[in-house]
């Protein structure tokens, strides 16, 4: 069993980012008021995460006006989908070993 935690990436242990990282592998990319609304946190605790997973280099974020306005969008990098995915993959055997 050991094995398979050990696959398992400590950056999603989170629900929030757990929440984010599905979202972005669905959609190309999402807005931060899109993010706070499909997952039903706070700005701040949304924006920690965000910030959490931007250092680790998993999303990328891309700020812009709209009508005057900042909108900040955000998208899953290579090295977050494979991160992301490997980390998927750790929990599947995880649960199949348990069968």
């Amino acid at each position: 069993m050991k094995k398979f935690i050990e696959g398992l990436h400590k950056a999603f242990e989170s629900r929030v980012r757990l929440g984010i990282m599905s979202a972005l592998a669905v959609n190309d990319m999402l807005d931060f008021t899109s993010l706070k609304e499909y997952l039903d946190v706070t700005d701040g605790n949304l924006a920690s995460h965000l910030k959490a997973l931007e250092k680790e280099g998993f999303i990328g974020v891309k700020k812009t006006f709209v009508e005057r306005k900042p909108n900040t969008r955000y998208s899953m990098t290579r090295v977050g989908k494979t991160a992301f995915e490997a980390h998927l993959e750790a929990l599947e055997a995880l649960i199949r070993s348990q069968k």
